[in-house]
């Protein structure tokens, strides 16, 4: 009788040490480095700083989650990063619900070396090199990207789709005047719409009249989308807004955006829309460049737009009142008209923030409030 309970208790004592043997992480912090694809992921390890492993071929909806459950379970960290692209941010929040920390990042020319190889395999190793030496310490070995939340993206989708929609409408009018203009008729303006439409109909042969036809019901089809989606767009901000500003100009930005209270300084704010000045110095040597374009282009679009605006209908304004002695003079030579307006559109962006955030009011700005 002794002899089995003896029996008994080391078989449990054995199985009890086993499992806390399986339990126990094996390294203290895993590295994935993912080069992302609509229908798999390559995916490259590295444990603890040691060399990369071989990549794997995981599926999205098949098994990364129990292979990402697994990395969990041998590590005390799991890290992962991947490049920003057309599969959006659906796989850096579900890494991050399952607690892995997860880095978007700008994308980037991964062969540095200029070999000549750039492959799924050699992408996701430079990845996790790069994510390596960014968890050492080195801040510049990738650009993070900010990933908005559920919300901000389903209010920044309503304003691009309303910028798809009005480029559609000015690709198949060109479509049109170009093929009238092949017969010898040269045409302006929305020839599609009601007023103009029976008149110029009038003096087209019927062929041409037909196949123009076509377009039309299309444009008018994109027009009445772009009239609600402009609405849309409209209300997702206040009234209270500068003059010259108008709701839909306001609401694009502020959705590009995401977020005025992410930014710390104005340095932040000026990144973002990439109308910094660039610079190439080396030894004696110094040149200014043009601006680095290394933010958000539909911003910075908006920017640029905004700030003709300003210097229009809000001359008096500090930031127009800085530039006017090339702005407001009629003689000024458009380059550096251009490079004023930039300088303009950069503290535009810095002033929404400030003021978006409660920092400054209208009347410190010297804003005319519509």
């Amino acid at each position: 009788m002794n002899m089995k309970t003896n029996t008994h208790n080391q078989t449990h004592v054995t199985t009890t040490q086993a499992a806390s043997q399986v339990a126990k992480p094996s390294c203290e912090r895993r590295v994935l480095g993912s080069d992302q694809h609509a229908a798999d992921l390559r995916i490259v390890r590295q444990l603890d700083g040691a060399g990369t492993q071989p990549p794997q071929r995981i599926y999205p909806g098949v098994n990364l989650e129990g292979f990402i459950k697994k990395q969990l379970a041998l590590a005390h960290q799991v890290f992962a990063v991947y490049e920003a692209g057309p599969c959006g941010f659906v796989l850096a929040r579900q890494l991050a619900a399952w607690g892995v920390t997860c880095y978007v990042i700008r994308p980037m020319k991964l062969d540095t070396l200029g070999k000549g190889v750039n492959t799924d395999k050699t992408d996701a190793a430079e990845l996790v090199s790069r994510l390596d030496r960014y968890l050492a310490g080195n801040r510049k070995a990738f650009a993070v990207v900010r990933v908005p939340t559920p919300q901000e993206e389903q209010r920044r989708c309503v304003s691009r789709q309303r910028e798809q929609l009005r480029r559609e409408r000015q690709r198949l009018a060109a479509m049109g005047r170009s093929l009238m203009l092949c017969q010898g008729h040269r045409v302006l303006g929305e020839w599609w719409s009601d007023k103009d439409w029976p008149r110029l109909a009038s003096r087209l042969p019927g062929w041409l009249v037909e196949r123009l036809t076509f377009f039309r019901t299309v444009l008018r089809t994109v027009e009445e989308q772009l009239t609600a989606l402009t609405q849309a767009v409209a209300a997702q901000v206040g009234p209270a807004r500068p003059l010259g500003c108008g709701p839909l100009t306001l609401a694009s930005a502020t959705n590009e955006v995401g977020c005025w209270d992410r930014f710390h300084n104005r340095r932040q704010v000026g990144s973002l829309t990439g109308l910094c000045g660039g610079v190439s110095s080396s030894g004696q040597s110094h040149v200014d460049l043009c601006i680095t374009k290394h933010g958000n282009a539909r911003l910075r679009y908006l920017l640029i737009e905004l700030a003709w605006r300003m210097v229009r209908f809000q001359p008096q304004c500090r930031t127009v009142q800085k530039w006017k002695h090339i702005l407001l003079q009629p003689g000024s030579h458009s380059r550096k008209r251009k490079q004023a307006i930039v300088a303009v559109a950069r503290q535009l962006a810095v002033d929404l923030w400030r003021w978006q955030t409660g920092r400054v009011t209208p009347e410190q700005l010297g804003w005319k409030m519509a």
